[in-house]
Parts: structure tokens; C-alpha cells; sequence
């Protein structure tokens, strides 16, 4: 979906399928689904969009970082004046009528778009801490907003959240680590790649075979730490929305199990979620304690 076509506009007919765009674009998780109830839909949504399209800024279609990083000035700019009850778009003003509501702080929204400044840039990351200040920029403001509007934003609540939205994002990355070799983007920290004896271009040439699979096996069995030191929140959390994260944990760790079942090369087939593998976490959320 193209948002933008050369000038920093969001217009109103792309504004009102917002919704629908973060409703269709997540395929492993649920967002903002029917299992939650109808009132808090559309401020998950909402959430969802702004970093949708602001994602799609920073990596789709053809243009140059320059103009990315415009674009995403602009969408940070619409933001701040919707937020000062300027004139803006109607997205931005249900946008902000949404974060007065539930009392979320405009850093958060604002800390994903660093982030996305990050991807526009191309950004490397030389050791799993600066990797880990990526994900505190792009994933964990995601949780920490849900939090906010589901009623359980507390200090314990939004520690758990971290955990598990970091392990959201490093799975996608190594979920989709094909996709982004092809576009010259690479999650997998300097360090490690020193750490195991190889480069980059190792992993260009030998996919997920050979003397790559320990890194990347590495980089699994790490990521699941993460899922397992969130694990409490799914007890922890708002009822309304506890079943729609029991879903979520248990995708994030369906992946990883397809990707190890895989032999770890993610880097000629990106694993998905079946209807098998859907059949298989409906089970494991209705029998986890």
C-alpha cells in the first residue's frame, strides 16, 4: 500500500482505511481482534496504524533515505499538532483524542518514529545492546501503549511487556532474515558474528546451513529468554486482554519452534503460521497456567 506519493500528506481516504490496514497487515498476531472487547478495538488500532504507516515510510516503495526521513519528520509533525489541538488530519485528531483518553505518554509514539529514523538510515548494530535500544524504540512502545489502554500499566506490568515485544521483534527479524538480506538489512549484532568466526558475507553465501545454523540457533534459543521472562504478564494483565496475548506469546514461540524444526535457514524460506500451526497454539493458550 503506497501512503505516500512524493509530499509529506496523509490524505483523508488513506486516513479512514487506517484501521483496516492494521487489522490486515500483522499475518503471525492478532491486533485489536474480536476476542477483545468492541471499545478498546479501535484505540489498539489506532496504535497500530500510526507505526504501520510510519513503518512503511522507512521501508517500502523506492525512495531515498533523504525523503524518508522527511516523510517521517512530517508524520511526527502531524502528530505534535494534533496533540496541540492545531488543525490536522482527522486520523491524527481521533489519534490524539485516543492518547488523552488513556493518558499515554506522546513519548512513546515518538520513540517509535526514532526508530524508524533508524531503518530509514539503515542503521547496524554492533553488539545484541544496541539491538536491544532498537527494540526498546520500536517493539516495547507498542506494548507499553496496549497497557496503557487495556487499564494494566503499572511498572511490573510494563517490564513483563518489554520482554515479551522484544521477543516479538527479534523473532520477526530472524523470521524474516531473507527478506531483509535482500534489502541490505541485517539485525544480527557485529559481535556475534565474531563471536562465531564468521561475516556477513558468510551469511549471504550460506544461508542457514553449515557453520551459519550456530548462529543462528544462538540468536533463537536467546530470543526465547525473552518470551519466557514476559511469561507473567499473560496472568498478570487485564482479563479483557489476556487471551489476545496468550495468542501473541504463544505465536512468537510457534515461530521459533518452525524456524528450529527448519534447521535455522530462514534464509531461503521464511516460515509462517498454517492453520495446523494455528490449531496448535489455540490448544497450548486454552491449557497454559
Amino acid at each position: 500500500m503506497r501512503i505516500f506519493s512524493g509530499q509529506p500528506q496523509l490524505s483523508e481516504t488513506v486516513a479512514e482505511s487506517l484501521q483496516s490496514l492494521a487489522r490486515t497487515h500483522y499475518e503471525n498476531f492478532p491486533v485489536g481482534s474480536f476476542l477483545i472487547s468492541k471499545e478498546l478495538r479501535k484505540p489498539i488500532h489506532l496504535v497500530y496504524a500510526f507505526a504501520r504507516v510510519a513503518d512503511d515510510i522507512a521501508d517500502e516503495g523506492d525512495a531515498s533515505k533523504e525523503t524518508r526521513l522527511t516523510l517521517l519528520d512530517e508524520w511526527e509533525n502531524q502528530l505534535k499538532r494534533a496533540l496541540a489541538r492545531e488543525k490536522s488530519d482527522n486520523f491524527f485528531r481521533q489519534l490524539a483524542d485516543m492518547i488523552a483518553e488513556y493518558a499515554i505518554p506522546p513519548s512513546l509514539l515518538s520513540d517509535l518514529i526514532a526508530a524508524f529514523r533508524m531503518d530509514a538510515r539503515g542503521t547496524e548494530y554492533n553488539t545484541f545492546d544496541d539491538l536491544k535500544f532498537y527494540c526498546r524504540h520500536s517493539a516495547n512502545p507498542i506494548g507499553r501503549m496496549l497497557l496503557h489502554i487495556v487499564g494494566s500499566a503499572d511498572e511490573t506490568n510494563c517490564r513483563l511487556s518489554d520482554a515479551i515485544c522484544t521477543a516479538l521483534q527479534l523473532t520477526n527479524f530472524w523470521q524474516d532474515l531473507g527478506i531483509d538480506i535482500k534489502r541490505n538489512r541485517d539485525y544480527i549484532p557485529n559481535e556475534d558474528f565474531r563471536r562465531f568466526g564468521m561475516t556477513k558475507e558468510d551469511l549471504r553465501l550460506d544461508g542457514g546451513t553449515g557453520k551459519v545454523r550456530p548462529l543462528l540457533k544462538y540468536q533463537v534459543d536467546r530470543t526465547k529468554d525473552f518470551f519466557l521472562e514476559g511469561k507473567a504478564l499473560l496472568h498478570s494483565i487485564n482479563k479483557k486482554f489476556a487471551f489476545e496475548l496468550k495468542l501473541t506469546h504463544c505465536g512468537g514461540m510457534r515461530i521459533l519452534e518452525k524456524i528450529e524444526l527448519m534447521k535455522y535457514d530462514t534464509l531461503h524460506r521464511r516460515p509462517a503460521l498454517s492453520k495446523f500451526d494455528w490449531a496448535v497454539i489455540l490448544t497450548r493458550c486454552l491449557t497454559t497456567r
